[in-house]
């Protein structure tokens, strides 16, 4: 009895902790809201403990507060026609400091006149501000609000406020929620690149907080864009946090002298699946597969990437096109280069390829990598191309051809 009581423990807490994953800002509606309470204060341990994240658990909603990887390592938020812009998260930020202190219940009319005055105290020229597409920008960021019940809508919508500055409505305000939206106070650093930052330090937890967050937030992580001491740091603690990430996470270690990823077995944490549907997501899966057969390289040595001549990539898209025409986006195949840009994207977004760019070991001292215990001596390990060229990263060899991968 009691094991069969301990196994449906760990499997409740094991779904509140990938609910809080898949949803960091988790709502009364969700079907594991009511199991991210009742584990609330074993919740906050483990976050605190093994990552260095905060949780708050409230009556009306809970947060996981992630702070972000740092410089380049950001997902923007999606909407049905795209990613958000940075005109959009100026909104959403002028957004959340007007609803932090206005009434309880607004109409729609006086939020944006108080958004807008809001901008202008903070220095932010929004030009003229009856454009079609500064009322699309701050739309959104509306919408948004709404979608995170920060906004309750009692009478009207905000949608239509995109296409009619006109449009009414009857707004009510869950101060709770928008005093709990963001991860960082932005009154700390004097730059973007600072906030950026001071976000990602994992303080007192250093290289197990850093490396861990990175485990568990990025497709893949690779031993030459580590620093010396988190390098070292990996290779010591990998193998004992290995049944933790299983155990709780449910996600499967994949460890490699390139680098390691966690697998999830289910496939339902991540918002962007690959292998996927669609013309893109086929097209990439055929593409990086035929990378990486023609560009295996040579055994023994540690490769963490190799280059790829766009010329080699878009040969292979073609042929790709003229084999699934009848099945593949009409606007893909009438343009190659379209077809190439979304491919490269996707595959860079799951850490398959990337940039050439000096990464943290190229930038590291000789000494700083003798010094460290056992440290990997990663310098090099993308080729010598320059920067901008594409690379095939060593992941992508799990989706070559069978009998290449063995």
């Amino acid at each position: 009895m009691t094991d069969d009581h301990d196994i449906a423990l760990d499997t409740e807490r094991r779904r509140a902790i990938r609910a809080l994953f898949a949803a960091p800002l988790l709502l009364p509606d969700s079907d594991d809201f009511a199991l991210v309470r009742r584990h609330a204060e074993w919740l906050r341990t483990w976050f605190g403990t093994f990552l260095g994240y905060r949780l708050v658990v409230e009556a009306g909603f809970a947060r996981l507060f992630k702070p972000g990887l740092g410089p380049g390592r950001g997902r923007a938020l999606e909407r049905p026609t795209g990613p958000f812009t940075p005109r959009m998260y100026a909104y959403l930020a002028l957004t959340t400091a007007v609803l932090l202190t206005c009434p309880e219940q607004v109409l729609l009319s006086q939020l944006v006149a108080d958004i807008r005055a809001a901008a202008v105290e903070a220095g932010i020229d929004l030009g003229d501000v009856q454009r079609p597409a500064e009322r699309r920008a701050l739309g959104a960021a509306l919408r948004q609000m709404v979608a995170w019940s920060a906004l309750q809508e009692e009478q009207g919508s905000v949608a239509g406020y995109a296409d009619d500055d006109q449009v009414e409505a009857l707004l009510t305000v869950e101060r709770d929620i928008v005093a709990h939206l963001m991860a960082t106070p932005p009154g700390r650093a004097a730059t973007p690149e600072e906030f950026v930052g001071h976000a990602a330090d994992p303080g007192q937890g250093a290289s197990r907080h850093r490396v861990r967050r990175r485990l568990c937030e990025e497709p893949v992580i690779y031993v030459d864009d580590l620093t010396a001491t988190d390098r070292v740091w990996l290779r010591r603690e990998q193998r004992r946090d290995e049944r933790s990430y299983l155990d709780y996470l449910g996600l499967q270690a994949e460890l490699r002298a390139e680098g390691a990823a966690l697998l999830d077995p289910d496939e339902d944490l991540s918002d962007v699946a690959f292998p996927g549907n669609g013309t893109v997501a086929q097209a990439a899966l055929l593409a990086v597969g035929t990378l990486a057969e023609r560009l295996r390289p040579d055994p023994g040595a540690l490769t963490v990437g190799v280059p790829v001549a766009e010329a080699l990539l878009d040969g292979i898209l073609i042929e790709l096109t003229a084999r699934h025409a009848r099945r593949w986006a009409a606007q893909y195949v009438a343009d190659p280069v379209l077809l190439r840009e979304a491919v490269v994207a996707l595959l860079i977004s799951m850490g398959l390829m990337a940039r050439s760019a000096p990464t943290v070991a190229d930038t590291e001292s000789e000494e700083s990598v003798i010094a460290v215990e056992r440290a990997v001596d990663a310098r090099g390990l993308r080729g010598s191309a320059p920067d901008g060229t594409l690379i095939l990263l060593a992941a992508a060899a799990r989706y070559a051809p069978t009998e290449t991968a063995r």
